[in-house]
């Protein structure tokens, strides 16, 4: 293994850069991490949405995510857009067959909005195949929901759906707040099976948020990859996606993405 920090990111490829894969590497290169990836689906998508999706093989997934653990080994890595059951359970074999611990599970399944992206086929998957196998899940409130059938509005539901979803066999469970509203806007859950943790930073007042879950999940797995424990990874994790909500890009027509690269316009205009 390289002493290089090595991370690898399990997810889709969004064409309008702003999530999926390309948030990911940006982020681990950020943080001085080398990033690899494993493409699972192809979509053509801007600031206004998606209009087409296209899923990889899962001999393909399977082949590239040998390739690079065959070769260079990841001390992280991270799951995003898995799409469908085929290519969940293809993943799940491939961290197992891997022995990929250090398993940061971002479960794309519905958007901030509310809005379901994958069918009851492939979710039953995710739930039993790849979750029992992630040192952290990071769900927004509405995949919290489904994954634990509680219904998502106050802190205390938070709590709740965060111990449901741990029982699923997660090491730990942060129920992320972006979704929520008033005064738990922003607020996450975490709970590790014995302890309850609320993390709070001050909330931006932006537009442009797309990417945030990605970016989250990718710096908890490039904070993991540099030898961070797991609370200080997440902790970090969260500054790190709030000061690139700050330096957001207003571009496009609709919702623009964080800002991943905020230390090199910071530099730029020191």
């Amino acid at each position: 293994m390289s002493k290089v920090p090595i991370a690898l990111t399990i997810a889709g490829s969004d064409s309008g850069g702003g999530a999926g894969i390309q948030a990911d590497l940006r982020t681990f290169a950020f943080h001085c991490v080398h990033g690899m990836s494993a493409i699972t689906c192809v979509t053509a998508q801007n600031t206004l949405g998606v209009t087409r999706v296209e899923a990889m093989s899962p001999a393909a997934v399977a082949a590239q995510i040998e390739a690079v653990m065959s070769d260079i080994g990841a001390n992280a890595a991270k799951t995003g857009m898995l799409l469908n059951r085929e290519i969940i359970e293809t993943v799940a074999e491939q961290v197992e067959k891997w022995q990929l611990k250090q398993l940061v599970i971002d479960p794309v399944m519905v958007s901030r909005t509310g809005a379901q992206l994958i069918d009851d086929d492939a979710i039953a998957s995710l739930r039993d195949k790849l979750i029992p196998k992630a040192l952290i899940v990071t769900p927004n409130r509405y995949e919290a929901q489904l994954l634990s059938g509680l219904e998502i509005n106050t802190l205390e539901d938070m709590k709740a759906a965060a111990q449901m979803v741990h029982k699923l066999g997660a090491g730990v469970v942060l129920v992320k707040g972006g979704g929520m509203m008033g005064e738990w806007r922003g607020v996450d859950v975490w709970f590790d099976g014995e302890h309850w943790e609320t993390l709070t930073t001050e909330t931006v007042d932006t537009s442009n948020t797309h990417g945030t879950g990605c970016t989250l999940s990718a710096a908890i797995a490039a904070n993991l990859a540099l030898g961070k424990d797991l609370w200080l990874a997440v902790e970090q994790a969260k500054n790190y996606v709030t000061t690139a909500l700050k330096y957001a890009l207003d571009i496009g027509r609709g919702t623009g993405p964080v800002g991943h690269f905020f230390p090199l316009r910071l530099e730029k205009n020191s």
